[in-house]
C-alpha cells in the first residue's frame, strides 16, 4: 500500500514538472466512430468553424494556419473539410506555385507576406515557406547558405508575426511509410487521382530518409513556443481531419456572435409579361435525381 502511495506521489510530480516545462499532454479519451458518426461529428465541427469565422470578423482578428507534410498525407482533404462550410471572402487557402524567375530575386519570404490575412480574415497555407527547410533543401532547389540563413531567421520571421497581432497555428501531417505506399499506388491506378502524382511526389518516395532528416532539423529550429509545431497522424484520414479541426477549433477562444433577427421580405408582385422558356438555351434534363 505504501509502495502505491509512493508511486502516485512521484506521478503527481513528474506530471507537475512536466506542465512546467511545456511537456505534459492531458489524456483525452478515445471514441471510435461509424462513417455515419463521422459524417454527424463532422458536419458539427463544420457548424462550429462557421461560429469561428464570424467571430473572428466580428473582432476583426487575424489568423494564419499551415499545414505541412508528407505528399499524400492529407494535406488537401483536411482543408477541403475546414472551408467547406466557410465564407471564401474571408477565409482563403494560398497553394503558392513554384516561384518565378522575378520572385527568386525577392526576399524569400515575400511572396508569401502577401497572402497574409488582414482583419476578419483566415488564410490556410497548403505548404508555405517551410518549402524552404523541405523540398528545396532535399532537392537542391537553394543553397546551403539560402537554407542556414531560413532556418535562423524563420523563428524572428514568425515572432514578427505573432507580435503583430497574427494568430499563428503550425501542423504537421505524419503518414507511415506502410500507408503513403497505398495512397502512393491509389493515385497511380485511379485516373481521376493521377494528376496529384507529380515527378516531385516521387522523388519524395525516393529520398524518404532525406526528408525525415529535413523534417527534424526543421523542428529543432521553427518549433518555437510563441508557434510551436502540432503533429497529427493521418494514416486514418478521416479521424485525422476530427482530430485537427478539434484541435484547431480549441487554440482560438470564440464564442456565438450575435445577430439581428432575418425577415424574409414578401415577394415584388407587379404586372410583368416574361419572355417564353423556348426562346432561351436550356440544358437538357438527363438526369432526375430523387
Amino acid at each position: 500500500m505504501a509502495i502505491a502511495q509512493k508511486a502516485k506521489k512521484q506521478r503527481k510530480k513528474d506530471r507537475k514538472r512536466q506542465k512546467q516545462n511545456g511537456e505534459w499532454t492531458p489524456e483525452v479519451k478515445r471514441v471510435t466512430l461509424s462513417k455515419k458518426d463521422y459524417d454527424k461529428q463532422l458536419r458539427k465541427l463544420q457548424t462550429e468553424l462557421v461560429e469561428l469565422e464570424e467571430w473572428v470578423r466580428y473582432k476583426g482578428m487575424r489568423v494564419v494556419a499551415i499545414f505541412e507534410g508528407r505528399d499524400t498525407a492529407g494535406k488537401g482533404g483536411v482543408i477541403k473539410r475546414i472551408t467547406a462550410s466557410l465564407n471564401p471572402r474571408y477565409v482563403r487557402v494560398a497553394a503558392l506555385p513554384a516561384p518565378t524567375e522575378r520572385e527568386r530575386t525577392q526576399w524569400y519570404f515575400q511572396r508569401y507576406v502577401a497572402h497574409l490575412p488582414s482583419a476578419g480574415e483566415i488564410v490556410l497555407f497548403d505548404r508555405s515557406w517551410y518549402n524552404r527547410a523541405g523540398v528545396e533543401h532535399v532537392m537542391g532547389f537553394c543553397t546551403d547558405e539560402e537554407y542556414d540563413d531560413f532556418m535562423r531567421t524563420c523563428p524572428q520571421f514568425e515572432r514578427m508575426l505573432v507580435r503583430s497581432g497574427i494568430i499563428l497555428v503550425k501542423y504537421w501531417l505524419s503518414v507511415s511509410d506502410e500507408e503513403q505506399e497505398r495512397r502512393f499506388l491509389g493515385r497511380i491506378n485511379d485516373p481521376s487521382k493521377r494528376w496529384k502524382l507529380s515527378p516531385m511526389d516521387l522523388q519524395a518516395r525516393a529520398r524518404w530518409v532525406d526528408y525525415s532528416e529535413a523534417k527534424d532539423q526543421m523542428f529543432a529550429y521553427t518549433d518555437i513556443a510563441e508557434a510551436p509545431w502540432y503533429v497529427v497522424e493521418t494514416d486514418n484520414k478521416r479521424a485525422a481531419q476530427l482530430n485537427l479541426i478539434t484541435h484547431f477549433l480549441s487554440l482560438i477562444p470564440h464564442e456565438e456572435v450575435p445577430h439581428e433577427e432575418i425577415k424574409l421580405p414578401p415577394r415584388q408582385k407587379r404586372a410583368y409579361n416574361r419572355p417564353p422558356k423556348s426562346s432561351q438555351r436550356m440544358v437538357p434534363i438527363t438526369y432526375e435525381v430523387q
